[in-house]
């Protein structure tokens, strides 16, 4: 039953297969067996989770159904408000944080009837591409326990991945649901920006003025695409306080053999050659699938200027409002070396004292290559392209440059160099499990779609893993 996905577990407690109640016990025994060596789930709600649990049941047989899922349950990243639930971002000065109200996306939850089981770990404010605080401690990758889930949703990809979640949201920044979801092979999206509402979420401290206007998602992850479809169903469109969601639609989408491009380089930054011919090896199997698939870079869409964007609007938006801790960790994390050798970490280094000048000059940088990248995705379905510069990194302080077969790269580069332009652009991305390494480790592939076309990307990766598969 911990193997299943959330759609097939609410499917078999409408029909009467198993209890809500025996669902969310199969998982509650999953996660007594694997969560003290994982340290994914950072807070267990069992008490409420088995009263909701028996209310679904009493629900349903009186003939009501909440929503989509009726009794499952889901877990919660811990940067999301949860009512009467400790909230903590991995931050010590929050450690006894019980928010009043859910964020819109665990109301929404609520209302479509889940169980929340829980809250996963992440690094401090999640601000990190490891899973690791002074708060809630060391998250380890279901995999091998000596690397890391990813960050900052961490905990939330390896509770999904070791079958203790079925569903878990997280949120996604410069590539927080990618990577982990990469990291722990498993399915993750990260929606167009602005599709979902970010109302009760953290890093930005309770009663702290809003920077972060852009660029910050939150999206679930999952054991495959159809969930990731549900869920999005369930915490899109606008809230009421979060006044840059639009009431997009969400209908369902088909697609007949899609055409796509792929890229394995980005601007120069390696990838390992596993990940190479992973790549390659999906390229070719959709050649023959029939699809029109063309290895081809997005024409005006410069990485390096992509890079420097990306990490000034990151700062001029949060910096200001950043705790030092916040603050030391990114300083931790630029490393030793030359700071050309890292564009990422140099211009995020830059900018702790962002103007107004910086701000608005990175916007309309930012226009010019999103108009670049959506010009692209006119003459393709889908861009399929790297997550990170190879599978999940051993745990290591921040800083530590990344081993990339027989070079290294930048620690920030090694992480965020292939996710963090599509939180640039806004893009909807979707990312699919691959392949293994030698090592055995996951290997995934991001799948990027025009803004406001994630419906079409997700059944573009939809038939993308009916390929791979």
């Amino acid at each position: 039953m911990t193997s299943r996905t959330a759609e097939e577990l609410a499917l078999g407690i409408r029909l009467r297969r198993w209890s809500a109640a025996e669902v969310l016990e199969a998982h509650l025994a999953r996660i007594g067996e694997r969560n003290g060596e994982l340290n994914a789930i950072v807070l267990v709600d069992e008490e409420g989770a088995r009263r909701r649990a028996r209310e679904a049941d009493a629900a349903l047989a009186r003939g009501e159904c909440w929503g989509p899922l009726h009794g499952v349950p889901v877990t919660i990243k811990d940067s999301l408000e949860t009512a009467g639930l400790r909230t903590t971002a991995g931050f010590p000065p929050l450690a006894e944080h019980v928010p009043a109200a859910d964020a819109t996306v665990v109301a929404r939850l609520r209302a479509a009837g889940a169980v929340i089981l829980g809250k996963t770990n992440l690094p401090l404010l999640a601000m990190n591409y490891q899973c690791d605080s002074p708060l809630l401690g060391r998250g380890n990758n279901p995999w091998n326990l000596g690397r890391t889930p990813g960050g900052s949703t961490g905990g939330g990809a390896a509770a999904v991945a070791a079958g203790m979640s079925p569903l878990e949201i997280g949120s996604d920044l410069g590539g927080s649901v990618r990577i982990p979801a990469h990291y722990c092979g498993i399915y993750s999206l990260k929606p167009t920006e602005h599709r979902v509402p970010i109302t009760g979420h953290i890093p930005e401290l309770p009663g702290v003025p809003r920077g972060m206007r852009h660029m910050a998602v939150l999206g679930p992850l999952a054991r495959s695409v159809s969930d990731l479809r549900l869920a999005l169903q369930v915490i899109a469109g606008p809230d009421g306080n979060y006044w840059e969601t639009p009431p997009a639609p969400l209908e369902p989408v088909t697609v007949d053999r899609p055409s796509v491009a792929w890229i394995e380089d980005f601007g120069g930054c390696p990838v390992t050659a596993g990940t190479r011919r992973a790549l390659a090896g999906l390229a070719a199997k959709l050649e023959q699938a029939g699809w029109r698939v063309e290895r081809r870079a997005p024409e005006g869409f410069s990485f390096p200027q992509v890079w420097e964007a990306f990490g000034s609007l990151m700062w001029c938006e949060i910096g200001s409002t950043m705790p030092a801790e916040a603050e030391a960790q990114f300083a931790a994390g630029l490393g030793a070396g030359p700071e050309a050798e890292d564009p990422i970490g140099r211009v995020i280094h830059g900018c702790l004292n962002a103007s107004m000048k910086l701000f608005t000059a990175t916007m309309t940088a930012r226009d010019v290559l999103i108009g670049a990248l959506e010009r692209f995705l006119t003459g393709f379905d889908a861009l399929l392209c790297p997550v990170t510069v190879g599978p999940a990194i051993p745990h290591c302080p921040a800083g530590t440059p990344v081993q990339v077969d027989d070079r290294t790269v930048p620690y920030w580069m090694g992480g965020l160099a292939y996710t963090g332009p599509f939180n640039l652009t806004g893009s909807p991305v979707v990312v699919l499990p691959l392949s293994r390494s030698e090592e055995g480790l996951p290997i995934g592939v991001q799948v990027v779609g025009r803004r406001w076309e994630d419906m079409k990307l997700l059944a573009v990766a939809e038939a993308i893993d009916r390929v791979r598969a």
